[in-house]
């Protein structure tokens, strides 16, 4: 719009009430009426709200936590060895062990003991049966089998490359505490490096650097522990029953394990153990399911003295049958 401006004045109530009128004429020739828009949802947005209220609505996935323990986890090269043989002085070992350890802990799907000495597995084997020593369902053995540090680089007229390597080699083992028997094995490779240069005397020039060996270990146990958590997880999950009484058992294990109040497990009993010709090995034929439980409520105050409360929805279950039954998920029962 055109400003003018006029150079004549206007005297009067009149001419004022007429200059009035004409300016409001002129604006309003000039001012726009905006749009009603009416606001309509897209059709995506009530697509989205409907599975997300679907995945609200979906119960989360049972997660029962297996009993696990880290034993032995020794230094097997000849880096950082001392001539001491206390495990308590190989510092690469224990570094590897508490590296597992935590990836095993943040994976949240395990409860993870440590165990401090070497004769793991008969220890394993009169936890399971008394004492203060929680029993455990696997224990992981390992060692660093290979590790080493090189130094390369190249040098010009006027400029020059350092690269510093360490690399590392972990080995697992998952052995079965009520067997003795190495189900699994499995093995980790880890590198790290770090370069420096310089060009016409600027630039940087490294020092030794320590946090390879940590990076290079970090990076091999990160290697292999995917496969050792969902090795570990496809193993069957069992507890055993502390008592019978009448329509209700005492089971071993609780929350910390992952089991809720409304929980469906099998009562199962262990089938029969035959020595095999062909391997020398003792074989357990499958367990027969007996009944099926429900999870009422729970005792305890920690994951090693926990236990729950459960309700007899199915089959006979008596104190003098107890030490031949034990508890295990049940296939035919939704989580």
């Amino acid at each position: 719009m055109t400003s003018v401006r006029s150079n004549s004045t206007i005297r009067g109530s009149g001419s004022v009430l007429a200059c009035f009128l004409g300016g409001a004429f002129l604006l309003s020739g000039c001012a726009t009426t905006a749009p009603h828009h009416e606001q309509v949802a897209a059709p995506i947005a009530n697509e989205q709200a409907v599975i997300a209220q679907r995945a609200a609505e979906t119960p989360a996935t049972r997660v029962l936590k297996r009993k696990i323990a880290i034993g032995r986890f020794t230094n097997e090269t000849l880096y950082g060895r001392t001539f001491l043989v206390d495990a308590n002085l190989d510092p690469l070992g224990k570094q590897a062990a508490d590296m597992l350890a935590t990836g095993l802990v943040q994976s949240q799907k395990f409860l993870v003991f440590e165990r401090p000495d070497i004769n793991l597995i008969k220890k394993e084997q009169a936890g399971l049966t008394g004492g203060n020593l929680v029993g455990v369902d696997t224990l992981i053995l390992g060692s660093i089998t290979q590790f080493g540090r090189s130094t390369t680089g190249k040098s010009g007229f006027l400029s020059a490359t350092k690269v510093q390597t360490a690399r590392a080699k972990v080995e697992i083992r998952l052995v079965d505490v009520r067997t003795g028997y190495v189900f699994y094995t499995a093995t980790g490779t880890g590198e790290a490096s770090t370069e420096s240069g310089e060009i016409a005397g600027f630039g940087s020039k490294a020092a030794y650097d320590g946090t390879l060996n940590d990076r290079a270990i970090g990076a091999a146990i990160s290697d292999v522990l995917s496969t050792v958590i969902s090795t570990l997880q496809s193993r069957p999950w069992r507890t055993d029953i502390l008592k019978v009484d009448g329509s209700q058992v005492y089971i071993s294990g609780g929350p910390h394990q992952g089991l809720k109040v409304g929980d469906h497990l099998a009562v199962l009993r262990a089938g029969q153990t035959i020595r095999s010709a062909q391997t020398g090995f003792d074989i357990t034929l499958p367990p027969t399911k007996v009944g099926e439980i429900q999870i009422a409520g729970f005792f305890g105050n920690d994951q090693t003295n926990e236990g729950s409360i459960a309700n007899v929805l199915s089959g006979k279950i008596t104190e003098g049958d107890r030490k031949t039954l034990y508890i295990g998920e049940d296939p035919g029962v939704s989580p």
